[in-house]
This record gives C-alpha cells, sequence and structure tokens, in this order.
C-alpha cells in the first residue's frame, strides 16, 4: 500500500533523513514514535509531498511518489492531516468538510458518494455536526483536531497519515482521538500515525517503527514494541 525505501529527506543543506524505510500494508495501523527532533513530522512531509525526497522511494499502491507535488498526491489517494491541524479558519466546519473532498469533486479522484461520507465523517465526530455551520478558527483545540481528521478520510483516501493528533488537547480528548483511530481501524482505513502518546498509539497499532536521530533503529509489531525493554526505558515511561 504505502512502502518508503531508503529515503534521505531534509531541509536545505541539512538532511534529517538518512536512509529510511518503512511500509503500511492495506487495512493496518503503523505507528512512527521517537523523540523530538527525531524527523517524525519531516518523514510524514516527504511522504505527502510537502517535502521532497533527496534519494530513495517512496511508492503508493506500487506507484513511484517520489518528487511528485502534494496536490497530484492527494489525487492519487493519499490524505495527510498535519501537525498542528491547519484547518482553513474563516470557513465553515461543513465547507472545510467538503474541501477535503476537492479532488472528487474536480473529478480527479473517483466521486463516489460524496454526501454518504459526509455523513460518516460526523458520526465519527458528533461534534462537527452540531458545529457545522460554525467558523473552523473559533473551535476549541480539540474540534479543530477532529475537523482535521475528518477532513483528510473526505478525501475516501488510500492512506492517512496522521501527524500528532493528540498534540496539545486534554487527557479526555486524548482518549477520543485514539478512539476514532480504533473504529478507523475497524473501518479498514490504512493509516501511518505520528503520535507523542507512545504507548497509546502502539495499543491501537499493528506495526510500529522507533526513529532516531534520523534512522530506523527498531521495529516490529506493535505488541512487541510495547514489551521492549529499550522503546518502554525510553518512550513508554509515561504510559497513557
Amino acid at each position: 500500500m504505502l512502502t518508503v525505501e531508503a529515503a534521505h529527506a531534509g531541509y536545505g543543506s541539512t538532511e534529517v533523513l538518512h536512509g529510511i524505510s518503512l511500509s503500511v500494508g492495506k487495512g493496518s495501523v503503523v505507528s512512527l514514535i521517537g523523540s523530538n527532533g527525531a524527523g517524525k513530522t519531516t518523514t510524514m512531509r516527504m511522504i505527502s509531498g510537502m517535502l521532497h525526497a533527496k534519494a530513495g522511494r517512496v511508492l503508493l499502491n506500487g506507484a513511484d511518489i517520489t518528487g511528485l507535488d502534494a496536490h497530484r498526491i492527494a489525487r492519487l489517494g493519499l490524505a495527510h492531516s498535519p501537525e498542528g491541524r491547519r484547518v482553513f479558519p474563516t470557513l465553515s466546519v461543513h465547507d472545510n468538510l467538503e474541501l477535503g473532498a476537492f479532488s472528487r469533486f474536480i473529478g480527479a479522484r473517483s466521486k463516489g458518494d460524496i454526501r454518504q461520507d459526509l455523513e460518516r465523517a460526523m458520526d465519527l465526530f458528533p461534534v462537527l455536526r452540531r458545529r457545522a455551520a460554525q467558523l473552523a478558527g473559533t473551535l476549541s483545540g480539540g474540534e479543530q483536531q477532529m475537523l482535521a481528521m475528518a477532513r483528510a478520510i473526505m478525501l475516501n483516501p488510500e492512506v492517512v497519515l496522521l501527524d500528532e493528533p493528540s498534540m496539545g488537547l486534554a487527557p479526555l480528548l486524548v482518549d477520543e482521538v485514539f478512539r476514532t483511530i480504533e473504529r478507523l481501524r475497524e473501518q479498514g482505513v490504512t493509516m501511518l500515525v505520528v503520535e507523542q502518546f507512545a504507548a497509546a498509539a502502539l495499543q491501537v497499532s499493528d506495526y510500529g517503527y522507533v526513529l532516531e536521530n534520523g534512522r530506523i533503529t527498531i521495529e516490529g509489531p506493535a505488541a512487541s514494541l510495547r514489551d521492549n525493554e529499550a522503546v518502554r526505558a525510553a518512550y513508554l515511561g509515561g504510559m497513557h
């Protein structure tokens, strides 16, 4: 479904990722964990086309998407819910959700039943139904995160990238975010998740990678990472 092969990426002359490789199978949830500055967000930006790889390849459904612009990658079915939410603050919740389906409206992706998918998104996040006419910029941080996730789903994507979905949220909202990830997983949505709460991320994942200083140092089934003493000591000390 999604494969990264020996990818190098960075900013200007500074290389952040040093030949990382990972894969996300259809219908699976994979977590990428690591400390601040390890290169997790850079990885997500490289995959989605916001940042171009300097070497290596990124494959989506076997097609080489390395170097494509972000809008072209989105049209191929990769949705990115970025760190910091990035909703359109002066548009309503409803309009933000419809913008998630923009590629479908213009025929760049199979249109399907957009209205049904809008209902599905609001079923996943009932607060969005109540806030449908409200400007996105007036939502709370937790509500904006839910909107960012729902907007990604509106692409009817092959793969969803979730970058720090619980960042800055109160504990109750963090729990709700992870319950939603579990519901999406049950619906067969393929996801790559970068998350500060490593224990919670691994709990809802099938497989995990540990990124340290731009290199994958440990990988394996999520259950084995949760039991790995080195991983527990470095990343799971604050069990969520």
